[in-house]
């Protein structure tokens, strides 16, 4: 019944689009070279009319089944669409739209005096769309910056994130800088300032590694998730939904797109990731890296320094001995291969500082 409904539907609209047509065709033959030769009465005009309009309404009558189809293929995908895009885009979107069309509205009124061939009419079409199309773009983008103040300034208190501002850049956790865990110590001293965002592909990303069929991957990947599980309980910190952002859906690899992620956003990325570090610096993506960090608060030694170590190993070269300190810094020791297992007094003759840590060098004291 609906379907016969439709159909019906579909056959008047095309009869009054057939006799649109047909008033179309008048007109450009009345305003044609055609108007004297062609002389038509009032009953062969009335049957051109009636034949425009039956035609539109059995081809439209006809092409009922394929509209159809093709509008229950359009409903889905808009359907699909908007389950993607998060609510607060939605209703900061429709607001953008609003406003967008009312200065359009204001703006259309210059053109309502031009009556040359519908220049009037064709700018202030174009002007609703182009106002309405960057009230949404402006909305969508800059509504996650206003959401959150607004609601600060109305409730009258502070985030109850921790380190979290809404001047600072938002800082975008990857995989690695997770399965480390010094960052939930790091946030703990409240040095991270700004939003804390997590996307939704790093989180998809450990649950891969933590249902890996390697012991020491899934035990790496279940220690992250206990890392983001006490980072989000702590902090109150959200997974970013980012399936509704079509520029990263056809990227594949997960360090690619927490890059393009931080240009969009002018974020920052933290990391701990050498490689990753080095195609930040290419793409120009500002990055905060754990391990340059820990580097930079290491205890300073200096040449001629005495230290009391404890030889571990032997080193590469011949001769050679290997220590730690507390903090994991690698001493060679010159000279020291036969103090291996005993405990000596060393002096410090050399400190190589380089992207992947420090190296200190010394000999055994005399």
């Amino acid at each position: 019944m609906i379907k016969k409904l439709i159909r019906i539907i579909f056959s008047l609209v095309g009869v009054l689009f057939g006799y649109g047509v047909f008033l179309l065709g008048r007109f450009l033959i009345e305003g044609s070279s055609l108007a004297g030769k062609i002389m038509a009465t009032e009953t062969q005009e009335f049957i051109a009319a009636l034949g425009c309009s039956l035609l539109f309404g059995l081809i439209f009558y006809l092409l009922t089944p394929v509209f159809g189809r093709h509008g229950q293929n359009l409903a889905k995908n808009i359907e699909t669409d908007l389950q993607k895009v998060p609510t607060n885009e939605i209703v900061t979107g429709t607001f953008g739209l609003i406003i967008g069309l009312v200065i359009a509205f204001l703006i259309s009124q210059i053109y309502s005096g031009i009556d040359i061939f519908f220049i009037g009419t064709v700018l202030s079409v174009f002007t609703y769309i182009f106002l309405g199309y960057l009230g949404i773009v402006v909305a969508t983008r800059k509504g996650k910056d206003l959401i959150p103040v607004w609601l600060s300034v109305k409730k009258g208190t502070p985030s109850k994130t921790k380190g979290k501002s809404g001047d600072a850049t938002p800082k975008i956790l990857d995989t690695s800088v997770i399965i480390d865990g010094r960052i939930a110590d790091i946030m703990k001293t409240g040095f991270i300032e700004g939003n804390i965002v997590i996307p939704e592909f790093v989180l998809v990303e450990l649950r891969h590694i933590a249902d890996s069929s390697d012991g020491l991957k899934r035990n790496r990947g279940r220690r992250g998730l206990d890392i983001l599980n006490r980072i989000q309980t702590e902090y109150g910190i959200e997974i970013y939904n980012t399936v509704a952002e079509k520029a990263l859906d056809e990227i594949p690899e997960v360090d690619v797109k927490l890059l393009k992620l931080a240009q969009m956003m002018n974020g920052k990325v933290v990391t701990n990731d050498f490689n990753l570090n080095k195609v930040a610096v290419i793409k120009g993506v500002e990055v905060l890296n754990i391990n340059e960090l820990a580097n930079t608060l290491k205890p300073v030694v200096l040449p001629g320094e005495d230290m009391t170590l404890f030889l571990v190993k032997e080193g590469k070269e011949s001769n050679q001995a290997v220590a730690y300190l507390d903090d994991g810094t690698m001493i060679v020791v010159e000279e020291g291969r036969r103090f291996i297992g005993q405990t000596i007094h060393v002096t410090v003759t050399s400190v190589l500082q380089t992207a992947a840590g420090r190296m200190i060098f010394a000999k055994p004291k005399r």
